[in-house]
């Protein structure tokens, strides 16, 4: 996809906490263990870095403590040295909820992705970090100029089984270090569809972790209340992702790209869009989940302003949580 050149963009102006806009957490009477955090993506986009890329880190974290937010994943924009990241989150009184890794597994070995993880591996188990999204980039298309339906596939038995049987051993390398792996079904990837997730869910070891999102699962076609259900004792993290069906819709009879699709507003935060979140949240605490649930939502912060986004998106749950309990 062209990079397109946009004009009349200025830095979103930071808001203080104040006793008007400060939001307490969630309460969790009767339901121990989940905490709300969010992306950074919602100020500024790593897979499009000219979406927020005039936004400052500090803007994000201080938005997003003020917001509520109780911790971060990370972005482009974080520090990759464990004390430099420790230093800023706390800073902020914020934690390291995890972090994204493009892994290769459909192509490399298992010896050479645990050499390529290493630094990466650290920086989350130096922070406290308890799961690791791992995102499977191999033949990916999710960030090119390419319809979505060109995307990877397995399809022959030999491919899965040897595919599951790498992500069972990554698994168990990064589980040693304190970190589960989260395995993130993504669009334009090997692993998009229902299908896709119940079938490497039966092949793969109990190491491995599904990071479940309601965004993807929607948008490929999935069912998510019924999809978490039927997957949800794999589920060691969450993302919050809400989604427009009529831009979806728009995106499949179109071919158009991935980042097409984020560009147009495919995806929004929970609350502003289709996705049952009540329903979900049922599910999570029915079922024990203990962990965070991640506000991540792919827009152009100059069309969906951040703190804005960000504080409907903690609202929406945090009030979901509470009458939960």
């Amino acid at each position: 996809m062209p990079n397109r050149k946009r004009t009349g963009r200025t830095t979103l102006p930071f808001r203080a906490p104040t006793a008007d806009n400060a939001v307490a957490p969630p309460t969790n009477d009767g339901w121990t263990g989940v905490k709300i955090g969010i992306n950074p993506i919602s100020w500024t986009n790593d897979d499009i870095p000219w979406l927020g890329g005039e936004i400052p880190l500090e803007v994000a974290l201080s938005e997003g403590k003020a917001i509520g937010y109780q911790g971060f994943e990370l972005g482009n924009k974080f520090p990759r040295e464990s004390a430099a990241l420790g230093a800023v989150l706390a800073a902020h009184g914020l934690e390291l909820v995890s972090g994204w890794y493009s892994g290769e597994l459909a192509r490399r070995s298992v010896d050479e992705e645990i050499a390529a993880v290493g630094p990466h591996l650290k920086l989350l188990a130096d922070n406290g970090a308890k799961v690791m999204v791992y995102g499977e980039v191999a033949d990916g298309i999710q960030g090119a100029a390419v319809p979505l339906y060109k995307r990877p596939r397995f399809f022959a038995d030999e491919q899965w089984r040897t595919y599951a049987d790498k992500l069972t051993a990554f698994a168990k390398h990064t589980l040693a270090h304190g970190v589960r792996l989260a395995y993130h079904h993504h669009m334009g990837a090997y692993i998009e569809t229902p299908a896709d997730v119940d079938r490497l869910m039966t092949l793969v070891g109990e190491s491995v972790g599904l990071l479940f999102d309601s965004g993807h699962m929607t948008f490929a076609g999935g069912d998510a209340v019924a999809m978490l259900a039927k997957h949800v004792k794999r589920v060691c993290h969450v993302h919050c992702k809400d989604v427009r069906p009529a831009v979806i819709r728009l995106a499949r009879n179109r071919d158009w790209s991935f980042l097409e699709a984020v560009i147009n507003g495919a995806f929004t935060v929970p609350g502003d869009g289709a996705v049952d979140f009540a329903a979900l949240i049922r599910v999570l605490r029915d079922h024990g989940y203990r962990g965070w649930l991640v506000v991540e939502a792919e827009q152009d912060p100059v069309v969906a302003p951040s703190y804005a986004f960000a504080e409907k998106g903690f609202r929406h749950l945090r009030d979901l949580v509470a009458r939960t309990n």
